[in-house]
């Protein structure tokens, strides 16, 4: 029962810094709105260098809050497919709704061994390469296409373009 309070502490510690960041992304919301009033009834004011830094700490917050939000999730066992945004447990290699491949560096990023400044790229799985059997028949049949031209140019009186 005490590893479960530990995780409950820590988990709480991570919801009331959210709500935190929830309500200073309120205030900067009910600011820009004064801002942007302020300009709308003195057209002489110029405040969108102040609007804009606003905007830019509500998107750093955002991103705070989701960083947060994975912290939650790791401390649940669980962790968030970067594609479908479906929670998945930790063991699991692929997500179970759209079977992506799960990066890494993605769950390392959660439990923090991963410097938070570093990006973490959605994995999207990678084509796969056309087999190797039908490629030679299309190489004949671009051959044989391109001197087709050059044949029936023979038989107009017209010369065809040389193709690299």
């Amino acid at each position: 029962m005490a590893l479960f309070d530990n995780k409950a502490k820590i988990i709480a510690g991570f919801q009331k810094n959210i709500d935190d960041k929830d309500r200073a992304i309120r205030s900067y919301y009910d600011q820009i709105g004064r801002l942007y009033y302020g300009q709308y009834t003195d057209m002489n004011v110029d405040v969108t260098k102040e609007i804009n830094q606003r905007c830019e700490n509500i998107t750093n917050l955002k991103k705070d809050i989701e960083d947060l939000e994975i912290k939650i999730l790791y401390e649940k066992g669980l962790k968030r497919c970067p594609v479908c945004r479906t929670e998945n447990n930790l063991e699991y290699d692929f997500c179970f709704r759209c079977g992506s491949k799960f990066d890494a560096t993605a769950t390392a990023a959660a439990v923090g061994s991963v410097p938070e400044a570093a990006p973490v790229e959605p994995v999207v799985p990678a084509p796969q390469p056309a087999p190797a059997t039908p490629v030679a028949p299309v190489e004949e049949a671009e051959a044989s296409a391109a001197t087709t031209p050059a044949e029936d140019a023979g038989d107009n009186g017209t010369e065809a373009p040389e193709e690299a």
